[in-house]
């Protein structure tokens, strides 16, 4: 990468990052490109030299946070896939600490993305995230049980409207527990043992 290509990506995650600082505390479709080019420290020209309009930005922002959360993955992806295909079922469950320490190490590092995401869900498309989660770990436990494809979306919903809450209640903390205590409130929530973890 040159110079010229290593400033204009440094101006360009500057503006990604004022973006997500904007949206933490507006919806997106209060933010003006004034708002974003005075937090990033950058003019107008230079902004219009990166995108046409606020939603290119936004479609950028994404891609970064999408490439950023996958990266978490990559270190684990293959001993998580190993583990769900290779565990007798019995010691399969769908909510592992295994599968969460990423994911919660992820939020952690990335709090103000995630402020973001649920304060504008459908502007940070939060619902991507998931996905990948999904595509990640359930789906592949979903197939080890051979759970019937239509019932998926419900199973779905069920973990991640239950893991969401539990993150916004972290984030509203600003994540002061311990990653390794919110994975075991998780794993105790979805699978009670006789054995208090947390």
């Amino acid at each position: 990468m040159n110079k010229s290509e290593s400033k204009y990506w440094r101006t360009a995650l500057l503006m990604d990052e004022a973006l997500i600082s904007l949206l933490e505390v507006k919806g997106f479709e209060y933010i003006t490109v004034k708002e974003i080019c005075e937090k990033a420290g950058v003019n107008r020209s230079t902004f219009y030299l990166h995108y046409e309009t606020i939603a290119d930005l936004v479609d950028e922002t994404l891609e970064f946070i999408t490439k950023r959360f996958l990266s978490y993955f990559e270190q684990s992806e293959n001993t998580l896939s190993g583990k769900i295909s290779s565990s007798e079922l019995s010691e399969l469950v769908f909510i592992k600490k295994d599968y969460l320490l990423p994911y919660l190490q992820f939020v952690f590092d990335n709090k103000n993305i995630y402020r973001a995401a649920f304060h504008n869900p459908n502007g940070m498309q939060i619902h991507k995230q998931y996905k990948l989660l999904q595509d990640y770990i359930l789906e592949p436990i979903f197939e080890r049980f051979e759970i019937p494809n239509e019932y998926h979306k419900y199973f779905v919903a069920y973990y991640i409207e239950g893991i969401s809450a539990i993150i916004k209640e972290w984030l509203n903390t600003n994540c002061s527990e311990p990653i390794d205590t919110i994975a075991a409130v998780i794993e105790e929530c979805v699978r009670p043992t006789d054995k208090q973890k947390i």
